[in-house]
């Protein structure tokens, strides 16, 4: 019994040692644009679009896991491994792809933090300037690990959904049949919400932030089975709260015989009234300021570390501002332009919703890196992808591709 209780005792040590960037990664996942995008999903189309959110999160553990592997057998971020298998050029490349999602990423969740505190009747010219400089500051000054765990607490309000959609006893037979039976929409806006959707529940600037975090973590060949629990439970996570998302969203919002449209924040928030009642709004509120801040933070330093890491500057929260002037400098011009844009008299939704959009149209050059990078055995050895992780992402690739072509014509 004793060396059982020393080995559970060792295995569990190791299990906290290493949990946290898959959950942390799932949770900045469900960021402002990712609610709001799966709030429309549901209000315009109800139950439709569910089985893209099944194949996505399918996509998503697999993603995810690949990432984490590549970091603890290789001991190092994806940007890193960019250049050195690719080279300089291709290494721009992918890193203005990164760029360019990130951006949006990030002007996102300043729409999150307007929309959200604007609930509160506080406007975006005072909340905007105040927010952007404290999240400048909690980086610069090191004090992020500690509003991390804050936020990360705050963004369990979403729970909330889950809560929501039990006790709106929803027709399970029909959503459970809308998970795994393939439903269309003619028209070129369910393909955008289809895309948006693969979009936001993968992302791009997941996929670097999450190597990065499990090579900082110094995690290895002999303890990532851990990470990959963590990895597993971060991404069914992401999947659970979405699919609550979509389903008290479509249980509230969506009407009979046509989709409702969602055209502020506060609209969305009706999905939780069946839960708070008058105080719905209070509570989207609250969690959509916990997830948008998180994220504001999170995009924006992912970037910082990818392109760092990827032409060898100094990257660390831990420098100062001189020892890591680009790291730093990335860092602020994403919060700047990122603030400065939600001042100007543009739609909170509009923007959240491109973003996903946006993610989704990118998300096939990002995986296309990671595909070549996970299955070269000089660099993976035996932890090269299987067959059936090779096929899902190369259809998820051609999938996202042919969408996006066939909006052309749409």
């Amino acid at each position: 019994m004793g060396v059982f209780f020393r080995k559970f005792r060792k295995h569990f040590l190791l299990l906290l040692a290493v949990v946290g960037p898959g959950i942390v990664t799932a949770l900045a996942d469900n960021d402002a644009g990712g609610v709001l995008t799966y709030s429309i999903a549901g209000a315009r189309y109800g139950f439709r679009l569910l089985w893209v959110l099944t194949l996505s999160t399918i996509v998503l553990l697999i993603v995810q896991e690949m990432c984490a592997r590549m970091g603890a057998v290789t001991g190092k971020g994806l940007s890193d491994l960019i250049r050195e298998r690719y080279g300089v050029s291709w290494t721009l490349f992918a890193m203005a792809v990164l760029l360019i999602a990130n951006l949006f990423t990030t002007i996102a969740n300043f729409a999150g933090i307007a929309g959200s505190l604007e609930i509160f009747h506080i406007s975006r010219t005072v909340s905007i300037p105040l927010v952007s400089l404290l999240l400048w500051a909690v980086v610069v000054l090191g004090t992020y690990r500690g509003l991390e765990k804050f936020l990360l607490t705050i963004c369990l309000g979403y729970l909330g959904y889950v809560v929501c959609g039990i006790i709106l006893h929803p027709p399970w037979k029909e959503v459970i049949r809308a998970c795994v039976l393939p439903t269309f929409t003619p028209g070129a806006d369910f393909v955008k919400v289809m895309i948006a959707v693969v979009g936001t529940t993968v992302t791009p600037w997941m996929q670097f932030f999450l190597q990065s975090m499990v090579a900082d973590k110094g995690i290895t060949e002999k303890t990532y089975r851990y990470e990959k629990l963590d990895v597993w439970v971060g991404s069914i996570l992401t999947g659970v709260i979405a699919f609550f998302i979509i389903l008290c969203s479509a249980l509230t919002l969506c009407q009979s015989g046509g989709g409702q449209d969602i055209v502020m924040p506060q609209d969305a928030a009706r999905a939780l009234e069946p839960l708070a009642g008058h105080h719905a709004e209070w509570l989207f509120a609250t969690g959509l300021l916990g997830a948008s801040v998180l994220a504001a933070v999170i995009v924006p330093l992912s970037t910082s570390y990818g392109i760092c890491e990827a032409f060898g500057w100094e990257s660390s929260v831990g420098k100062r501002l001189w020892e890591a002037p680009v790291f730093f400098g990335l860092y602020t011009a994403l919060i700047v332009i990122g603030a400065s844009t939600i001042l100007l008299p543009v739609s909170l939704v509009k923007v959240m919703f491109f973003s996903q959009f946006l993610n989704g149209i990118l998300l096939p050059v990002i995986l296309v890196f990671m595909l070549g990078l996970v299955n070269d055995r000089k660099l993976m050895g035996a932890h090269v992808n299987g067959p059936f992780y090779n096929v899902v992402c190369w259809i998820t690739v051609a999938g996202l591709a042919g969408l996006s072509i066939a909006l052309l014509f749409l």
